[in-house]
């Protein structure tokens, strides 16, 4: 069930004669769904990010309703009033806050695609090491060294008890050093999108918003 106000579906602003210097329907209309698809996107933004916002308490409430709401037709229904209440309230920082997170989660993604790829090369190859330090000279190497030499020691002690057709168990190691590379390629991806020495990057979103670690096995 929607939060107060008038139903959703009620259109509570009758046609208007052209020249009276006022949005035609059509743009209304138009308004309407660009605010409504805004709020949408809201729904994705994290509780603390939302609460930075500072957005108007009917309007939060309603956001986090929509949220809350599993159901197709009362989510539907949520979002349509979450849309309404919209219309009233400045967008364009609203439209960055969302432009901001979904690039976040574009960085992190890519982050986590480098990783597997580079744990994958620096556990087959030495060479995959010289790679590494000299792209990214700054990190701990031999930080770096150790986790490798014990996510191989942990591969080569593990038995080989694998059934057929399931992906083998993965030693501590092998998650610590997916974690340590994670870190360390979405701080490089953020410090260049923020014109920073690599060295200088910040923690990377994924402390903020959970569930970016690797699973455990």
């Amino acid at each position: 069930m929607y939060v107060g106000g008038p139903a959703p579906d009620e259109d509570p602003d009758p046609a208007e004669p052209e020249g009276s210097g006022r949005p035609s329907r059509t743009r209304r209309k138009t308004d309407a769904l660009a605010a409504q698809r805004l709020g949408e996107a809201l729904l994705e933004l994290p509780l603390a990010r939302l609460k930075a916002l500072d957005l108007p308490e009917r309007a939060f409430d309603a956001i986090v309703m929509a949220q809350k709401t599993k159901s197709f037709e009362g989510r539907r229904r949520q979002l349509q009033y979450v849309g309404k209440i919209m219309r009233g309230l400045d967008l364009d920082p609203l439209e960055e806050a969302v432009a901001a997170h979904q690039l976040g989660r574009a960085r992190e993604t890519l982050a986590l695609h480098r990783a597997e790829r580079w744990r994958t090369e620096l556990l087959a190859s030495d060479e995959a090491f010289d790679r590494w330090a000299a792209e990214h000279p700054a990190s701990d190497l031999h930080r770096l060294r150790a986790l490798v030499r014990k996510a191989r020691q942990e591969a080569e002690d593990r038995p080989d008890t694998t059934r057929a057709g399931t992906a083998p168990r993965q030693g501590r190691s092998y998650r610590e050093l997916f974690n340590w590379l994670r870190d360390r390629l979405a701080s490089a991806v953020n410090a260049a999108a923020a014109g920073r020495p690599a060295g200088a990057a910040v923690r990377p979103q994924a402390a903020e918003d959970e569930g970016q670690d690797e699973p455990a096995d």
